[in-house]
């Protein structure tokens, strides 16, 4: 019998728990995914249209409450957002938007395996298997940022009992199906397998192949999965099969970027664009994301980047191949320029990265949506993905080498560092308080690491601070602050743009590390996140 894919009935998680009469009769709009053609055609569909990156920007150590500073308010959205508390209000970026976005895509992923089975399975034809592999990539990176971002993050200690997220692994038939949501460590079993199970079929011959999972975007997406799950050997394979033996031949061209082009707009545009070699992979998403990361004034700096975070501990902040860990580097070492502006006595910085397109739909009244283009996967992020690695192996050298061809990259005056020189620059910075900030903060992972002060432990330090200017503004930092354990602060600025006090910290242990479920699940009856004063 033919499978039929029905585009209301599978939508999205959140419509099957949360609506007991949801399908009381089929849906009159539905088509039969019955060729090759058309499983190709419905993988289009398996690709998020509503991303991460607003959530877990403001949530991690990027942003200071600049409320005496500057005029107007964000909205309770982004007062929730920042203060870590459980999301009631919604908008496009919202976490129920991120919930069924990813969901439906978990959807459209399933259709197609099924229907691939239909049509004699993946070893029928090449275009089926090309189409098997995307769809087991595309369900298992769905699966990864659901768990990450509504979960604890996985450790070997605990992920057995923590709680995880319902796995969909098949299309759902029932009108009223119950959800359990297992524990972590179950979900990045599954995750594994999927992987594994779809990588020997993933090619690269698409009309967009930047929009799909090639097979180099597939090894990125598994070297930072294994990185996850402290897999490290594994970490290390894939960036290796993804980076090849000259990756410096792929990564990004700053030079270019700071010289070809003068406005924003344009260097937005051409930091996510698909022709360059470093982006992997290539995601939109309905979001207004690039109004805050921007210059743009009022309440959207509300929650900025101040040039304070900038200069102690982000973009511009001491790095060991300046020597003195307690003086800021200046714009001018960065190969691509940070851009600076004034809002009352408030001073932010911004890279001209952070995509914001809009799209009119109603051109009499002018209204329409707002879209970011972004890459969720880069060459440039997964030779820092094997540097990590390596630290973790204890393979110094490597890393090192990984380290200062990033680094080279990215910074135009440096020298280059060695293990030893790392180690001795970290050991004179002092690790970081809220109101006397470095880029040096405390580590505690669940997993073991040596002792503070050690290579290792300096290695690291290193690493993770060049993750956090690599993917700044693009929302991977969080996971980072979760992995490491970071303690990490709400800071409050006063009226003359200074540090006044820390309103709240976010712990080790602090149960807000994983982000609520959405309110229409848990009143259906899915297992809510566990909170303090529950």
């Amino acid at each position: 019998m033919k499978m039929r894919y029905y585009l209301l009935a599978f939508a999205t998680l959140a419509g099957m728990v949360s609506c007991d009469k949801y399908l009381d009769q089929m849906p009159d709009n539905r088509t039969e995914v019955d060729t090759e053609e058309k499983v190709a055609a419905l993988l289009v569909s398996a690709y998020s249209r509503h991303n991460y990156t607003m959530i877990t920007n403001f949530i991690a150590d990027d942003m200071d409450n600049n409320a005496e500073v500057v005029t107007g308010s964000p909205g309770e959205f982004f007062h929730e957002l920042w203060n870590w508390k459980d999301i009631t209000y919604t908008n496009n970026s919202a976490p129920q938007n991120v919930w069924e976005d990813l969901f439906g895509v978990i959807a459209c992923a399933n259709q197609a395996l099924e229907a691939i089975e239909e049509l004699g399975g993946p070893q029928a034809s090449q275009s089926l298997g090309a189409s098997y592999g995307e769809a087991l990539m595309c369900r298992a990176y769905a699966h990864f940022v659901l768990v990450n971002l509504f979960c604890l993050n996985y450790n070997s200690q605990t992920s057995d009992t923590d709680l995880g997220i319902p796995y969909m692994d098949a299309p759902e038939r029932g009108l009223n199906p119950a959800y359990e949501r297992g524990n972590v460590k179950e979900v990045y079993e599954r995750i594994e397998q999927d992987i594994e199970e779809g990588m020997p079929y993933v090619r690269d011959e698409y009309a967009a192949p930047k929009y799909h999972f090639t097979r180099q975007a597939s090894y990125a997406f598994a070297a930072r999965f294994y990185l996850f799950y402290e897999k490290w050997e594994k970490a290390v394979a894939y960036a290796d099969l993804c980076l090849g033996v000259e990756p410096q031949t792929m990564m990004r061209d700053y030079n270019e970027l700071q010289n070809n082009y003068s406005t924003i707009g344009d260097a937005r545009r051409a930091y996510n664009s698909s022709s360059n070699k470093c982006n992997l992979l290539i995601n939109t998403g309905y979001s207004n994301i690039g109004t805050y990361f921007a210059n743009s004034s009022g309440s959207s700096k509300y929650y900025a980047y101040t040039s304070l975070i900038n200069q102690t501990e982000g973009l511009l902040a001491p790095m060991p191949w300046k020597g003195d860990p307690t003086t800021a580097m200046a714009a001018s070492d960065l190969r691509w320029r940070t851009h600076t502006y004034n809002v009352s006595a408030l001073s932010y910085t911004i890279l001209w990265k952070v995509s914001y397109e809009f799209e009119i739909t109603n051109p009499v009244a002018g209204t329409g949506y707002a879209h970011t283009v972004y890459p969720p996967l880069k060459v440039d992020e997964t030779l820092l993905v094997r540097a990590e690695a390596y630290i973790m192996l204890k393979q110094y050298d490597k890393a090192m080498e990984d380290l200062n061809l990033w680094s080279n990259n990215y910074y135009s005056s440096r020298i280059e560092m060695t293990p030893e020189s790392v180690t001795d620059f970290y050991n004179r910075m002092k690790y970081y308080k809220w109101d006397e900030p470095t880029a040096k903060k405390h580590l505690h992972p669940a997993f073991a690491i040596d002792a503070e002060g050690s290579t290792q432990e300096s290695m690291l330090q290193l690493v993770l601070n060049c993750r956090r200017t690599e993917n700044w503004g693009e929302g991977l930092r969080w996971f980072d602050i979760k992995r490491y354990g970071i303690e990490i602060y709400r800071r409050a600025v006063n009226g003359n743009g200074q540090l006044a006090a820390a309103t709240d910290s976010l712990k080790v242990d602090d149960p807000r590390r994983a982000i609520q479920v959405p309110v229409r699940c848990i009143d259906a009856g899915l297992q809510p996140n566990p909170r303090n004063n529950q």
